[in-house]
């Protein structure tokens, strides 16, 4: 009996120890980003052509391999970068969707961090008993403009079957070469999504996909829901409550669906959103973290005593958040008082260069939203939407506006300003107040899904705050609210 209880405490000791290793590294790999952070790729549009020089300089480096696996149709390469010695290989691959660079700018912090002198020990874990290989943006002609599809129109994770696209037909050869025990299928998800039934936005959402109808559970699918619910319990240190799990139907076009079912465990990682992090930048932090210690833990080959039930318990996606709700405000109409919910989303338009971006709201949805959430929900109970109005001087350049003048405009209930001379390529303006031709005609004011949402908020006959494209804005306050543009409209 003695023998067996001294057995039982060493085994226990011994998880401990493991975990307490483990979390220490991860503190380690959190506290410590900065200094592996790639600072080349600081925003989210990341083009082909800004990845270059940093595969350049592993090319030259003697611990990495970098090789040429194919070429989009517009001709870009497609390469995989591999580093690593071991018998277990290890396939991540990122951008399969052109606007979903997250884990992108992730891989190549983990490269840096792969590189660097320091945690020898850890490094020499991974590397002795791993082969990772990363295929970093697999549709660079979609990232050139930003959008889902590559140049065919074809969504390369519905053309598994098929394979129509050559950037499809590197990505089944590249799986099939290397024959990875464990590969991680890298996505960015809507802003909007939330953990299910809370207001909290699903930072990362997790999938270890279906391999057929039935969605059985074998080995090689049970080993991906393992190290998922993993990285869901670091996740849970940075970003409590903030992860949710992918309706697990199968879809058999997708290469997730399909990798697991030829024998890779996989793992779909999808970025979603986080408070006040528009670039993603935390987010590509918490990619970094536990994408390294997941491959720190299948190094050390230790996943497969962990439970199932972790991956189980993660709440499921919902799409249930606005960039901004009104809650109970009242809306005349027709000469009849209403109350209702308004849920509020700011669409990103590219800029012409596909660099940067404006937003140009819209209302998404109004009535009974109490099932909803907002990233910034304003309780308007008491409070009036009060029609805008047009400015009666004409303005003659945009630079006779600035902040300071439009916020007044606002406390006298101006929402649009006339400007003669708008320059053509302007789409856009700083200032929180609606610039517009001389020519254009405002339309009659209604609010309704589709509308952007332009109007003032006024309590007891007094204007409050004022709702331009889609942000509020405190007209007693003095603090940066973190309104981004106002429309030019023609």
């Amino acid at each position: 009996m003695k023998y067996i209880y001294a057995l039982t405490l060493s085994v226990v000791m011994i998880t401990v120890t493991c975990n307490s290793q483990e979390n220490d590294l991860t503190t380690v790999l959190y506290e410590t980003y900065e200094e592996y952070k790639e600072p080349s790729l600081a925003k989210r549009r990341i083009k082909h052509i800004d990845l270059q020089p940093l595969i350049d300089s592993y090319r030259s480096n003697p611990k990495f391999t970098i090789t040429k696996v194919g070429e989009s149709i517009e001709g870009r390469d497609l390469n995989l970068i591999s580093i690593g010695k071991g018998d277990t290989d290890v396939f991540l691959w990122s951008q399969m969707h052109g606007n979903e660079p997250t884990a992108t700018q992730a891989i190549f912090d983990i490269l840096k961090f792969l590189d660097a002198k320091s945690y020898p020990d850890t490094k020499r874990q991974i590397l002795t008993n791993l082969r990772i290989h990363f295929l970093p943006m697999l549709n660079p002609d979609g990232a050139q403009v930003f959008k889902r599809r590559n140049t065919l129109g074809v969504d390369i994770n519905r053309d598994a079957l098929r394979l129509q696209s050559p950037e499809s037909r590197t990505l089944k050869r590249v799986r099939d070469s290397v024959n990875a025990g464990l590969g991680f299928n890298l996505h960015d998800q809507s802003t909007y999504y939330n953990a299910e039934r809370t207001p909290k936005p699903a930072t990362m959402s997790y999938l270890a996909p279906a391999y057929n109808y039935e969605k059985d559970v074998n080995e090689v699918r049970a080993n991906a829901m393992k190290i998922i619910g993993y990285m869901n319990n670091i996740i849970q240190k940075y970003a409590p409550g903030q992860v949710g799990r992918y309706n697990d139907d199968f879809e058999p076009r997708a290469f997730g669906d399909n990798i697991q079912k030829w024998g890779t465990s996989t793992i779909l990682i999808e970025s979603g959103g986080y408070p006040d992090d528009v670039e993603k930048q935390e987010i590509r932090k918490l990619n970094y973290v536990s994408i390294l210690s997941a491959i720190y833990t299948i190094a050390k080959n230790d996943y497969h005593d962990l439970s199932l039930d972790t991956y189980w318990a993660i709440p499921e996606n919902d799409r249930k958040l606005f960039d901004l709700k009104l809650e109970g405000v009242q809306y005349q109409l027709l000469g009849n008082t209403y109350t209702i919910d308004i849920g509020i989303h700011r669409m990103e338009i590219d800029e012409s260069n596909f660099d940067d971006f404006w937003y140009k709201s819209q209302i998404s949805d109004q009535g009974d939203l109490s099932t909803y959430y907002g990233y910034e929900s304003f309780n308007a109970e008491g409070y009036t939407i009060q029609e805008g109005k047009v400015y009666f001087d004409i303005l003659e350049s945009v630079d006779e506006m600035n902040e300071a003048s439009a916020l007044n405009l606002l406390d006298e209930g101006y929402t649009y300003v006339r400007v003669k001379n708008i320059p053509e390529q302007l789409t856009d303006t700083e200032f929180p107040v609606q610039l517009i031709t001389e020519t254009y005609e405002v339309p009659e004011f209604r609010v309704g899904v589709g509308v952007n949402p332009t109007f003032l908020l006024t309590k007891e006959g007094q204007i409050r705050y004022a709702v331009i494209n889609g942000f509020i804005i405190d007209l007693e306050s003095s603090d940066d609210q973190g309104f981004k543009n106002g429309l030019i409209l023609r």
